[in-house]
């Protein structure tokens, strides 16, 4: 098969193609063999520098010098076989040459200190600066601690020469040079121009993401670690030649407390244990494993499996001693050939680090949680830091039912921790209860009640919690107390009943609404007549029992039944329902003013602000909310109020004004937790807080908070929640130009979505994902891979019932293939999907997809123009099969976008009079949008103007075009795009 030099450079074409791994590496060592037996030396040269990158970027430093020393012979004896591009390889290379070196600790540093001599003097002899070996010297230092400062300074006080490192590879080198003094935010400034993408390279910033997470994390800049985790981890997965960074990936989960990532982490990159040829990357991805897992033993995860070498099952203590003794031996070896210490301290300082943050760093993942045994006697977690108005947790047990009574009566959040003490002492063996506390089955029955009040707001059903809370009182001889109880059982329709699976049953249940609203009245009439009947007046004395607050619990739970029917009536909510709410709120209202309850006059102005909210009376709602707030605060109870701050933030949302709901909903949670109200929905409000933060532009909030969102409702096993929190999230990290760290996150949940992974996701929540991810990797142009997402959701929703989505699936699949270089399978793709739409219309993405299929066969070498006119033709086709719909369907955008694409097409073959005539046409039918036509017009007179004054040596006529178009794009509020076309406007006038 390699039998002629040309078989053999074809191969080599081929294997640069493929992604840098073992396969790749096997193939370059046989392509060299190949090479060896043509007199061409020439060839020979092209296998072994492909051979030395293969090994450079695999991680196999060991061999790279061999190969290098072959090179550099070959340089000596006939400088004919090497191009010019590789003859500047072989000064370039002599770089890597000393890094290889440096990171095998058998090679002495004498031989490598001769080798740096020797690459400055073959520098010297060829006329280059001196630069690039500065930079070798100041890399040894940094390794072996010695002489760092005056290496530094000898390098960074240089100029840079044609053989520097790349400006992007330079500033990390920079930066980590006051990384490694501490300097943080020095080397931080140093990254910012790369972080920005002011500077770039094959590997920059993702080599650099790794190495600033510890400083980003040390300076509390914990948002953009994140984003620097998530982008950078997504580049080094399963690469051999990032094992370093790897490493430092796994010890930001564990200073993070994200164990659970960085044990997933592990498993994707088993094949790192078996990779040996770069020793010192080795050290430090085993110095980062063991950081994580020394985090697991600490707390008490030591005999939980982990992924570690093949060939055995590994816990965390296990394969922490063992990589923790070959470890050692690794920095002792490279102390021993430095003469220093530095390589054991630098290792020791990694593995006493602890973690950085108090709480886990929402990373917006799908993680698999911890799981495994747990040793008892683990090291404790750092209490968290006390709510500003925590209450005090008294030991006598008087003082403490006393305390837990007078803090529910005031409906403090601080009661909870009380009630659970008591719940304690009462259960615990050997408890006597003390008479002067009241009936002991008063003191059950308020526990009763307080598991209810637990149990719904966990979104479970409290009703037999609360029932037996009734037969308590009951039994206690507190009549009040019992028909409070009894109310709060009544209230609510459905309750407890399950929601069907993904919504299924729905409309069954809305057919039973009114039903289950009548059984409710029926059920709260009578107890609210005997509550009418056991009223002190008139010659009824007040029974012992009296509580006013109880009589009007009764009427809130018929004030809640009304406003639950209401809402479930709405938005056509019919008279009767309308009165009885009107009846149930103003009767609270008036009870709550006669005996002086204000939370209850709180509660029937909130209820009256959702429902003018849900009918449009918008500054009504805000009005009354905000009233409950007030008396809330005015009587000194103010942890009251942070539910009606959700309604009034949600409320905000309705009506476009997001900022504000943000700060509402931030004011709430801050409220919360002054007050340490537990029963606070933390999870939904951070849900909440993320999307008005997203509408109002503050992108960077949403991402935290959709985040912490995502997170806790994984932990609450909400995992369809997590889903959709973390497409928003997808969403708002590509909105604030982190589209890396978005399909990072869409990755996560597209990979545990599916049934396997124990936490099942909507079909329609999943593919929805997975499109967005698909489109999210066409943006980064990984287009085999988007491809195959494409691929693999059209074969998912091939069978359903609306067909449409696989037209428009099948389209955007055929048009990855074709951008991912797959000509055969992306025709057969675009077929498919024109016979889709055949059966199922979806004309949009097929015309995207039909202009996409045009515009590349008029790309790259092989340009075919007769198949880009094709393609557009049937464009035109299925465009005039579509019915007029100015609302529905814009003509007027796709057709001047199929006479656009085919100008263009027609520019680049040269067919200039035909490219301006269909550009003008492409003009005249995106005219016809109006507004919405000016920014496709804007490129369509820049490529006119192109055309007028390139192709057809018309600069006049080009200008008078310009001129044209930026008026107009002035007029619409096009900066951009006059600014383009102003400059391009300039070019053309010029000649």
């Amino acid at each position: 098969m390699l039998e002629t030099p040309e078989a053999v450079l074809d191969a080599l074409r081929e294997n640069d193609e493929r992604p840098y791994g073992l396969p790749r590496t096997v193939r370059a060592e046989e392509l060299v063999e190949a090479a060896g037996q043509f007199e061409d030396k020439g060839l020979l040269v092209t296998a072994l520098l492909e051979l030395m990158e293969a090994y450079e970027y695999t991680g196999e430093h060991r061999k790279s010098p061999v190969v290098f020393a072959r090179l550099l012979q070959l340089w000596d004896e006939d400088r004919g076989a090497f191009s010019d591009w590789e003859g500047h390889q072989v000064y370039w290379r002599f770089k890597w040459v000393t890094t290889s070196l440096l990171e095998v600790p058998d090679v002495p540093l004498a031989t490598i200190e001769q080798w740096t001599g020797r690459m400055r003097e073959r520098y010297r002899e060829a006329g280059h600066g001196m630069q690039p070996v500065a930079a070798m010297a100041h890399r040894v230092a940094l390794h072996t601690g010695s002489g760092l400062e005056s290496a530094y300074d000898l390098w960074v006080t240089r100029p840079r020469e044609p053989l520097s490192d790349c400006e992007a590879c330079e500033i990390r080198h920079r930066a980590l040079h006051h990384v490694a003094f501490g300097e943080d935010e020095q080397a931080l400034r140093i990254w910012a121009p790369l972080f920005a993408g002011a500077v770039s390279c094959q590997e920059e910033p993702y080599v650099s993401h790794a190495f600033a997470l510890l400083p980003l994390l040390r300076t509390d800049r914990v948002d953009e670690a994140r984003s620097h985790h998530l982008a950078g981890y997504r580049y080094a997965r399963g690469k051999t030649g990032m094992a370093e960074e790897i490493g430092l990936h796994l010890e930001f989960c564990a200073l993070t407390r994200n164990e659970g990532r960085g044990l997933e982490i592990l498993a994707e990159n088993r094949g790192l244990f078996e990779a040996t040829g770069a020793p010192k990357a080795r050290l430090a991805f085993l110095t980062g494993v063991q950081v994580l897992l020394g985090r697991l033993v600490e707390q008490g995860y030591a005999d939980t499996p982990v992924a570690g070498p093949p060939g055995r099952q590994w816990t965390a203590r296990t394969l922490n001693e063992e990589i923790g003794a070959e470890a050692d031996e690794l920095a002792a070896a490279f102390d021993r050939r430095n003469g220093t210490a530095a390589v054991g301290e630098r290792r020791r300082e990694r593995l006493e680090r602890r973690p950085l943050l108090d709480e886990p760093l929402a990373l917006g993942l799908r993680v698999t949680p911890l799981t495994g045994p747990k040793d008892g006697g683990a090291a404790a977690e750092p209490a968290p830091a006390p709510a500003a108005h925590r209450v005090a947790v008294p030991e006598d047990f008087a003082e403490l039912v006393a305390e837990a009574r007078r803090l529910a009566d005031q409906g403090h959040p601080g009661d909870t921790p009380l009630w659970e003490r008591v719940a304690e002492r009462v259960a615990a063996d050997g408890y006597v209860h003390d008479p002067a506390l009241g009936h002991r089955d008063l003191l059950l029955a308020e526990l009763a009640e307080q598991r209810a009040f637990a149990e719904d707001e966990r979104g479970g059903d409290g009703r037999a919690a609360m029932a037996e809370a009734a037969g308590l009182y009951a039994r206690a001889g507190l009549p009040w107390h019992e028909l409070a109880a009894r109310a709060r059982v009544a209230c609510r329709p459905g309750a407890g009943k399950g929601q069907g699976e993904h919504g299924e049953g729905s409309a069954d249940e809305a057919a039973d609404k009114p039903a289950e609203h009548l059984a409710v009245r029926r059920e709260l009439e009578p107890l609210l007549e005997l509550a009418e009947r056991m009223l002190p007046g008139g010659d009824r004395e007040p029974d012992a029992d009296f509580r006013p607050d109880k009589y009007l619990v009764v009427l809130h739970c018929r004030a809640f039944a009304a406003h639950t029917e209401m809402v479930d009536a709405l938005p056509d909510a019919g008279p009767e329902t309308a009165a009885r709410f009107q009846e149930a709120v103003a009767a609270l209202h008036a009870a709550a003013e006669r005996w002086e309850i204000p939370h209850q006059r709180a509660a029937a102005h909130l209820y009256e602000a959702d429902i003018a909210a849900r009918t449009g009376r918008i500054e009504e709602a805000v009005e009354r909310q905000r009233r409950s707030q007030e008396i809330l605060e005015e009587t000194g109870t103010p942890w009251r109020a942070t539910r009606g701050m959700l309604l009034l933030g949600q409320i905000l949302m309705r009506t476009g004004r997001p900022g504000e709901a943000a700060e509402v909903f931030r004011q709430a949670m801050a409220r919360a937790a002054r007050y340490d109200d537990r029963s606070f929905p933390v999870t939904a409000v951070h849900a909440m807080l993320g999307h008005a933060c997203r509408h109002a532009g503050e992108l960077s909030g949403a991402v935290r908070h959709l985040s912490e969102a995502a997170a806790r409702m994984e932990r609450e096993e909400d995992h369809n929640g997590a889903a959709e929190c973390r497409l928003e999230l997808a969403d708002a990290l590509a909105a604030s130009g982190q589209p890396e760290d978005a399909v990072a996150v869409l990755e996560s949940v597209a990979r545990e979505g599916g049934a396997e992974s124990g936490g099942p996701l909507d079909e329609r929540l999943l593919a929805q994902i997975r499109l967005t991810l698909a489109r999210g990797l066409t943006d980064l142009e990984e287009h085999r891979a988007a491809a195959e997402e494409f691929l693999s959701l059209a074969d998912t929703v091939a069978g359903w019932e609306e067909q449409f989505t696989h037209t428009m699936v099948a389209a955007q699949a055929a048009a990855a293939l074709a951008r991912a270089g797959r000509p055969q399978a992306a025709g057969t793709a675009r077929e498919r999907a024109l016979a889709s739409h055949r059966r199922a219309p979806s004309p949009v993405p097929v015309l995207e997809m039909l202009r996409e299929f045009a515009d590349l066969a008029t790309r790259g070498e092989e340009e075919d123009l007769q198949a880009a006119l094709g393609h557009l033709a049937t464009a035109d086709e299925l465009l005039a099969e579509v019915p007029e719909d100015p609302e529905e369907f814009p003509h007027w955008y796709h057709a001047g976008h199929n006479h656009l694409c085919r100008a263009r097409c027609l520019a680049r073959a040269e067919r200039f009079e035909e490219a301006l005539a269909e550009a003008d046409r492409a003009d005249s039918r995106l005219a016809e949008g109006g507004p919405d036509g000016e920014a496709g017009r804007a490129e369509t007179a820049r490529l006119a103007a192109l055309i007028e004054g390139n192709g057809l040596e018309r600069p006049k006529d080009a200008v008078a075009r310009l001129d044209a178009a930026v008026r107009r794009c002035a007029g619409t509020g096009l900066e951009e795009a006059a600014r383009i076309l102003t400059a391009l406007r300039e070019d053309m006038a010029s000649r």
